[in-house]
């Protein structure tokens, strides 16, 4: 347990010492550079690294792709073996080491340098190959590394996922990448589903229960079984949503004696909840458990547009 809190403090202390970096006037202009390079690159970011940096830059390359910014990782391993062929003058390379000495990389800041493509670097050793080599160079905190010999990368590999993820994130806001755009590049999985919008789920056509608000208890009770969802939409004239009728309200009609020959109006709940195509299925769930309902009508303008059914949503994964 001490050496494993140890581990964590030695880590925070790290991500201060980077957050610190922000605050020194060269780093900062450095950073804001990088931004608007990438901002303004017609090609990908490459990005590399060895051994342990190498990982940090597949996980980075991830980022900056899910969330915006066209990257592919180059293992330096490859890259002169054919692989130096996916970069070109269009691109911006960043080049993460730690110690700015890794042999490996030799390749590539020569191709560099011969088809001019900015090289980027991300490194602690300001008089290192890499950092001297580099167009702009990032220079990281000197920090103490978690394990007990100051030899595995922990705290350092750290602190350069956390930059990673700095520069990821503040290329999002400038680019305004929103949730939509988000759900585009991750269909799949459960960051898909949290991201799909009311209209991909809502029965709508033909497949929404709906009667007009001169129908009678009859005739909303055979729409409402014709749609299967458990309840029908009550609109106006000019299709506005004006009421629910369910399974319930023809319980309590029913209950009541009430003669189905009556009007919907009698028997309908008035201003029923709805939502817009365009909000997040989540949300949608979240009011259907808050306020104890099975079935939410979609609007647009006022005007009814589908229906969503809580079964809907589950089956399509969404929590």
């Amino acid at each position: 347990m001490e050496t494993a809190c140890r581990s964590l403090s030695i880590a925070a202390d790290g991500l201060n010492a980077l957050e610190a970096k922000f605050a020194e006037r060269d780093f900062a202009a450095t950073f804001l550079r990088v931004i608007g390079v990438i901002m303004k690159v017609r090609g990908r970011v490459i990005v590399t690294g060895i051994g342990k940096s190498g990982i940090v830059a597949r996980k980075m390359t991830a980022t900056l792709t899910s969330t915006g910014t066209p990257a592919i990782f180059l293992h330096p391993a490859d890259a002169g073996h054919g692989d130096l062929g996916m970069v070109t003058p269009d691109d911006v390379v960043l080049m993460l080491s730690h110690s700015g000495e890794s042999t490996e990389l030799g390749p590539i800041i020569q191709y560099c340098k011969r088809f001019a493509i900015p090289l980027v670097a991300v490194t602690a050793r300001a008089q290192s190959t890499v950092a001297q080599a580099a167009d702009m160079c990032m220079l990281m905190p000197e920090v103490a590394e978690a394990c007990p010999n100051a030899l595995a990368p922990t705290t350092s590999t750290t602190v350069q996922m956390a930059l990673g993820d700095a520069i990821a994130v503040s290329l999002m806001e400038m680019r305004g990448f929103s949730a939509d755009d988000f759900h585009k590049f991750h269909p799949n999985g459960r960051l898909g589903t949290q991201l799909i919008k009311v209209r991909e789920l809502m029965a709508k056509g033909d497949d929404m229960p709906v009667v007009r608000e001169d129908a009678s208890l009859l005739d909303a009770t055979v729409e409402m079984t014709r749609g299967r969802l458990g309840g029908t939409a009550v609109v106006d004239r000019n299709g506005r949503l004006i009421g629910a009728f369910t399974d319930g309200d023809l319980r309590r009609t029913v209950t009541g004696k009430q003669n189905l020959t009556g009007s919907i109006a009698t028997a309908m709940t008035l201003t029923p909840l709805s939502v817009g195509p365009d909000e997040l299925a989540s949300e949608a769930l979240q009011l259907m458990h808050e306020r104890n309902i099975m079935l939410l009508f979609v609007c647009e303008n006022g005007r009814l547009v589908g229906a969503l059914h809580m079964h809907d949503l589950l089956d399509a994964g969404v929590a």
